[in-house]
């Protein structure tokens, strides 16, 4: 098991490489390390040319490197992206849109939890600002570059299942805090997100969907907790696993045009939570999340060949488990 996941190595699921002068345009987040980086090299390896957006630029240009001596055609461009600062996240859109006019897929992979209750920059609970708010504004932002016929993938968790959608607390510097029940939250979030995006892009090509990467030995545990989980979660699995649902979606012929599901680390689409699928509540957290990153969510006419967002019913089935 490679709990680093940072040995050269391949993910065992294999698309078609395209031709070098054509290459689709592939822009993802946190790709220093875990399922990211791995999700990026993949990319890269299948033809596309691969747009990483990291926290870290030195990070990133080693990884950038290390996926260029391995798909010597192939070198990534890195950018850097802060998603707890709305203005980086602002910034990096920027840069990417005027580099790059056309975007083919949007890999919303980083992820992060706090240990304790911290504001972010511009005043929100640290955990849902990375979590959620910064890829929310972060799509809407790059919406206007996406082509006809592009995937958004937003990667959650199965520990939405667990997950409350309290909004009132994330601008409260007071509120009660635990980590496992934040990061929950923020997973809810990007669920609830990706279905009520999908229903804006019905009736056009551009897709969104979600998924669970599986239980992963990653730097996102702490590292006691990196060395008991496998005796008593033998389900734990290394990155080169954890990135094979996220690969799928971006890559695979089979799920073009599916749009609003969700889908295990066996790239199987799952019931996601009632609360999840609570289209009031989605709308809800649509309009709170739109009046925090001063933005709008998503523009029609962005798209262009989204041509509106009719009122559908919710795109997940609802399930009840815990």
């Amino acid at each position: 098991m490679k709990g680093a996941c940072s040995a050269p190595s391949r993910s065992d699921l294999r698309f078609p490489p395209m031709n070098p002068t054509d290459a689709d345009v592939a822009v993802v987040t946190g790709t220093t390390h875990g399922i990211g980086m791995v999700t990026a090299r993949e990319l890269a390896r299948a033809g596309r040319h691969v747009v990483m957006l990291v926290r870290d630029a030195s990070a990133g240009e080693r990884v950038a490197g290390d996926i260029s001596r391995s798909v010597p055609d192939r070198r990534p461009d890195v950018i850097h992206c802060d998603l707890a600062s709305l203005d980086s996240v602002r910034a990096a859109a920027a840069q990417v849109c005027q580099r790059y006019p056309r975007l083919h897929l949007l890999v919303n992979n980083a992820g992060a939890v706090s240990m304790s209750h911290r504001l972010s920059a511009d005043g929100f609970e640290l955990t849902f600002a990375t979590n959620h708010l910064g890829p929310f504004l972060l799509t809407a932002l790059l919406g206007k570059c996406l082509v006809p016929g592009a995937r958004i993938v937003n990667v959650a968790s199965r520990i939405h299942l667990r997950g409350r959608m309290d909004l009132d607390s994330v601008p409260d510097p007071r509120a009660t805090y635990r980590s496992r029940d934040a990061y929950a939250r923020s997973k809810l979030a990007n669920v609830m997100h990706t279905f009520a995006l999908a229903r804006r892009l019905e009736g056009g090509s551009v897709t969104a969907n979600c998924l669970h990467p599986g239980v992963i030995s990653s730097h996102l545990l702490p590292r006691w907790l990196r060395l008991v989980k496998p005796l008593i979660s033998p389900g734990m699995i290394d990155c080169e696993q954890g990135a094979r649902t996220s690969l799928y979606l971006a890559l695979s012929p089979d799920v073009a045009g599916t749009n609003g599901r969700y889908f295990d680390e066996h790239q199987v689409e799952q019931a996601a939570s009632a609360a999840a699928n609570d289209v009031e509540m989605q709308e809800l957290l649509w309009r709170r999340s739109e009046e925090w990153v001063e933005h709008p969510g998503w523009h029609v006419s962005e798209c262009s060949d989204t041509p509106g967002s009719p009122p559908v019913p919710s795109l997940g089935r609802s399930d009840e488990r815990t």
